[in-house]
């Protein structure tokens, strides 16, 4: 049904299917095949699922901002934050191949930017790899301070990590 509607409304707004890039929706598995807990370990560039403190899957490979070391402080800083936060919202429409928003800053991340009078950045998701890439995967950190994985990876997350799950970056 749904798939009806995107051609419907791809065909009012005169787009070809070709020329659209809206993504099909990915429903979320029942409860029993979520993940409560999201690891994400910098230094080995490793995510792992948790169900009930016991790992579910790791994903390995992870891709960070230009500048992988340290805690993000400042926008621009292309920095990955470090910390606890929570997976906060999710973007079927993002310019990478769907993303989850981890919930940076947090408000010691806002006062520490504020006390040397600059914006501590936001907008940190786990990610797929650009829309525009025709296939396959970036080479190197290239993000602005995201987490990027494979499209088919951040396929599973995505139907593996409810909203507000606590996720830990480690450095």
């Amino acid at each position: 049904m749904w798939r009806g509607a995107i051609l419907a409304s791809a065909l009012l707004a005169g787009l070809s299917l070709a020329a659209s890039c809206a993504p099909v929706p990915v429903e979320l598995p029942p409860q029993a095949m979520r993940a409560d807990f999201v690891l994400v370990d910098k230094s080995d560039r490793v995510l792992t699922l948790y169900a009930a403190g016991k790992p579910l899957k790791r994903y390995i490979g992870l891709q960070f901002g230009d500048a992988p070391r340290g805690h993000k402080q400042f926008e621009g800083d292309e920095r990955t934050p470090e910390g606890l936060y929570t997976i906060d919202t999710r973007n079927p429409r993002s310019a990478y191949h769907l993303s989850l928003r981890v919930s940076y800053p947090n408000a010691k991340d806002r006062a520490f930017a504020q006390a040397h009078g600059r914006s501590p950045g936001g907008d940190i998701f786990i990610h797929g790899q650009p829309n525009s890439l025709p296939v396959g995967r970036m080479a190197d950190d290239w993000t602005d301070g995201c987490i990027a994985v494979s499209n088919a990876e951040i396929e599973e997350l995505w139907r593996a990590i409810p909203d507000g799950t606590p996720i830990r970056i480690d450095p």
